[in-house]
């Protein structure tokens, strides 16, 4: 189920998020030091960085696969390229409740988790055209602190609790099983999706570099698009590596 860019959504985050830091700043421009033990005033210290190491979103836009991996004929998808730039977003709240085990059948489907993305975020869409049987979408979203491995966690925990779930647009039952990817990342998560009612089924990759994580579908190829997904992941992984926080 292909779903539209988050762009727009993310964007209105940010926006939400300005009120917020304007007013902040305008408190801390109004605040004056504390007088040391000898009258001095002293230098008001300056607050921890939030978002100190991670990465932005056009840092991450960086590290995704180019189209040139992509399998013979699997293109990129218009509308499928989105990224946060420069600037941090402020970060969603997590979902909370029973996995929506249906997520596991969105093209991006992080949302499994609970939440919706990170602070900064990058993805892109390739499929082959006109019909889009074959696909690979790839994901980046950078998390604050050890939301990263919590990410992880939560996609472990999601896999457990839904070992099946109905396809809604061909009322199949989807088989859900996954495994540890040892060597991929700091730590990595594979999850193949298999149905009686697919030609072909579907692997999923969660993968963690640091604070960013790759959350990644693909479908291409004819061994539930296995190769093809672990072929760019890698790929993203080693250029996740390169890439230099420059929050601090």
């Amino acid at each position: 189920m292909r779903l539209p860019s988050r762009a727009a959504t993310r964007a209105a985050f940010a926006v939400a998020a300005l009120p917020l830091a304007l007013s902040l700043a305008a408190c801390s421009s109004g605040s004056s030091g504390s007088s040391g033990s000898d009258g001095k005033a002293s230098a008001p210290s300056k607050p921890a960085n939030p978002n100190a190491g991670v990465l932005t979103g056009t840092q991450l836009k960086q590290a995704l696969a180019p189209s040139s991996l992509m399998p013979k004929g699997v293109t990129p998808v218009a509308d499928g390229t989105a990224d946060s730039g420069d600037e941090f977003i402020a970060p969603p709240a997590k979902t909370a409740g029973k996995t929506d085990c249906a997520k596991f059948g969105n093209t991006y489907w992080l949302d499994i988790t609970g939440l919706k993305g990170g602070v900064s975020f990058a993805q892109s869409d390739h499929a082959k055209q006109p019909d889009q049987a074959e696909e690979i979408t790839q994901e980046l979203d950078g998390f604050r602190g050890t939301t990263a491995q919590a990410v992880m966690k939560d996609v472990r925990a999601a896999v457990a609790a839904c070992p099946t779930w109905i396809d809604t647009s061909t009322h199949a039952k989807v088989k859900v099983t996954g495994k540890e990817t040892p060597g991929l990342g700091d730590e990595a998560y594979t999850i193949t999706l298999t149905s009686s009612a697919w030609e072909n089924g579907s692997t999923l990759i969660a993968a963690r570099v640091g604070t960013s994580v790759l959350t990644l579908m693909s479908t291409a190829g004819s061994d539930n698009g296995a190769a093809a997904g672990q072929k760019v992941a890698a790929h993203v992984v080693k250029s996740l590596r390169t890439q230099k926080p420059k929050s601090s």
